[in-house]
C-alpha cells in the first residue's frame, strides 16, 4: 500500500529526476560551441564562440611560451588570430591554465569548456548548502537555472574564467569566518582578475576578516611573482611597465571597454550611468570606486551585526565588487550563493514589509540571468540596442540601491 508520504516522497524524486534531465540537456548545448568553433584564422577573427578561450587564455599562453609577453597589444596582435587584447589578469594565470593550451586548439576549448561546466555545477553546490536546500535536489535545480540562464551560458558560450573566479569569490564569503586558510585560498583565487580581487579583498577587511584578506592578498601576488619576474627578464622593469602602460591605454579605448562608449556591455557604476545620460563627471571611475566601496562596506558591517543580515550583506558586497569596478553582465555569478541563499530567506520571511525591498533586489539581480536571446531581441526591437546593452547595468546598479536601502532601514529596526 502506498502511503501518501510515500507519494510525496516518489514525486519529489521524479520531479529532481526531471529537472536533472533538463540540466544536462542545457549542459550538453552549452558545450556544443567548444566543439563545433573553428580553427582561429584572421579570416574569421569576430567569431563570439570560445572568443575569450582564444584571445585571453589559449594564444596568451601560447605567446608566452614562445618567449614574448602576451600583455603587449601590439605582440598579440601581430603574433596571433586575436580580436581582443589580453588585459591585465594576474601572471599566475598563464601557468594555472596552462594544460587548456598545450594541446590543439579545440581539444583545448572542448576541455576548457568542460571545466567551466564542472564549476558551475560546483557553484550549484555551494549555493544549495549556503542556502540549507536539500543538497542533490538544490543543486539540480540551481546548476538547470545556471546553465540555462544568459550568465551561465555566456560563460561556456565564449569561454571565460568567470566560473573559477565566482567559486573563489563564493568560497571567501562562505568560509572566512569557519576556515581561513580556505578563504584566503579563495580569495587568491578571485584576485585572478583584479578587478574582483581587489575590491573584494577591500570589502573582506573592512567587515572585519583582515587576515583572511591580506593572507589571500599575500598568495596571489606570491603565486604570480615568478612569472612575473621572468617576464621583467625578458623586456626590463622599463619595458615592462611601457607594455603595462599600452595595456591599459588599450583596453581603455576599445568599443566593448571604454567607460565612455553607448555599445559596451559594463554595468559598474560610472558607465551605466555615462549610456543613461550621455554625460561622464571628471574621475567618474575613481569616485564612483572609492564611493561604492565606502558605502557597501559600512552597510555590510551592520548587516553582519544582525544574525539574519548574513545573506543580505554578501550579496551587497558582491554587488558592491562589480558596481563599483569595471565589469560585464557575466561578472554577477559571483553572487549566486549570496542571491539563493537571500531568495531563501526573503520568501521565509516575505510578510514583514521591509524583507521585500531585499527581495526587490534580488530580482532585479536576476535580470542579466533572465538577459536570454528572445529577451535581447525584444528589447532591441522595442527600445534600440542602446537600451539593450544598458538594460543588465541598469538593474544592477538599482539592486545595489536597493539592497544598500534595505540594510539602512533593517539595521535601523534592529537599533
Amino acid at each position: 500500500m502506498i502511503t501518501t508520504t510515500n507519494r510525496s516522497g516518489l514525486a519529489r524524486t521524479v520531479l529532481v529526476a526531471l529537472v536533472a534531465l533538463a540540466g544536462t540537456a542545457s549542459a550538453v548545448r552549452a558545450l556544443r560551441p567548444a566543439w563545433e568553433v573553428p580553427l582561429p584564422t584572421e579570416a574569421n577573427l569576430p567569431e563570439e564562440r570560445m572568443q575569450d578561450f582564444r584571445d585571453a587564455l589559449y594564444f596568451p599562453i601560447r605567446e608566452f611560451l614562445a618567449g614574448g609577453n602576451p600583455y603587449d597589444p601590439a605582440v598579440m596582435f601581430a603574433h596571433w588570430p586575436v580580436r581582443q587584447n589580453f588585459n591585465l589578469y594576474q601572471p599566475y594565470h598563464l601557468v594555472l591554465h596552462l594544460p587548456f593550451a598545450l594541446p590543439d586548439y579545440r581539444v583545448g576549448a572542448v576541455a576548457f569548456a568542460l571545466a567551466c561546466l564542472v564549476l558551475l555545477v560546483g557553484l550549484a553546490v555551494m549555493a544549495a548548502g549556503h542556502a540549507r536546500l536539500p543538497l542533490v535536489a538544490g543543486t539540480a535545480v540551481v546548476a538547470t537555472l545556471l546553465v540555462t540562464s544568459q550568465v551561465g551560458k555566456a560563460q561556456m558560450y565564449v569561454g571565460q574564467v568567470n566560473p573559477l573566479i565566482a567559486v573563489g569569490a563564493a568560497g571567501v564569503l562562505l568560509l572566512r569566518r569557519s576556515h581561513s586558510c580556505w578563504a584566503a585560498a579563495a580569495l587568491a583565487l578571485a584576485w585572478l582578475k583584479p578587478q574582483f580581487g581587489l575590491p573584494l579583498a577591500l570589502l573582506v577587511f573592512v567587515r572585519g576578516d583582515r587576515r583572511v584578506a591580506l593572507t589571500g592578498t599575500a598568495v596571489a601576488a606570491a603565486a604570480s611573482l615568478p612569472v612575473a619576474a621572468l617576464l621583467v627578464l625578458r623586456d626590463g622593469l622599463g619595458g615592462f611597465l611601457d607594455i603595462i602602460q599600452r595595456n591599459l591605454a588599450w583596453a581603455g579605448s576599445t568599443g566593448y571597454g571604454a567607460v565612455d562608449s553607448v555599445t559596451a556591455q559594463r554595468i559598474d557604476l560610472p558607465a551605466v550611468f555615462f549610456r543613461t545620460t550621455g554625460w561622464l563627471p571628471p574621475a567618474a571611475e575613481l569616485v564612483a570606486l572609492c564611493g561604492v566601496l565606502a558605502v557597501t562596506a559600512v552597510l555590510a558591517r551592520r548587516l553582519d551585526r544582525r544574525a539574519d543580515g548574513g545573506a543580505a550583506a554578501d550579496v551587497l558586497t558582491c554587488l558592491g565588487v562589480v558596481v563599483a569596478l569595471v565589469h560585464q553582465p557575466g561578472d554577477v555569478l559571483i553572487a549566486v550563493p549570496a542571491l539563493v541563499a537571500l531568495a531563501v530567506v526573503c520568501w521565509r520571511r516575505r510578510q514583514e514589509a521591509h524583507w521585500r525591498w531585499a527581495g526587490a533586489a534580488a530580482l532585479l539581480l536576476a535580470v542579466p540571468f533572465a538577459h536570454l536571446h528572445f529577451v535581447d531581441t525584444a528589447v532591441k526591437a522595442a527600445l534600440g540596442a542602446r537600451a539593450a546593452v544598458t538594460l543588465d547595468g541598469v538593474a544592477v546598479v538599482a539592486a545595489w540601491l536597493v539592497l544598500a536601502v534595505f540594510a539602512v532601514r533593517h539595521t535601523r529596526r534592529a537599533a
